[in-house]
């Protein structure tokens, strides 16, 4: 079996991506996140699941710097890294 690439981009519904990404690890296929253009929000179940996302080594990334839980990366590295994946899922 193939190892799958995915990554979740979260902007609009960043409660429902999260609990996402974190399902679409029971497949056993890398997941990476990247929180775009937005501040991730401080809401206790969305802290909760970035919290087991790194306890799991999930990536999470940025294209913003304030967010302090995640990695910063600038969008066009975003872009370019985008064309690594097998699946892309926009939230």
């Amino acid at each position: 079996m193939t190892v799958k690439k995915i990554a979740v981009l979260v902007r609009d519904r960043q409660s429902e991506a999260l609990r996402m990404a974190l399902g679409l690890t029971l497949v056993d296929d890398l997941v990476d996140v990247y929180v775009l253009d937005r501040k991730l929000e401080e809401e206790k179940e969305d802290l909760m699941n970035l919290e087991l996302m790194k306890d799991m080594g999930m990536n999470i990334y940025s294209n913003r710097p304030d967010n302090s839980s995640a990695e910063y990366r600038a969008t066009e590295e975003i872009a370019q890294r985008l064309l690594e994946y097998d699946h892309i899922l926009p939230y």
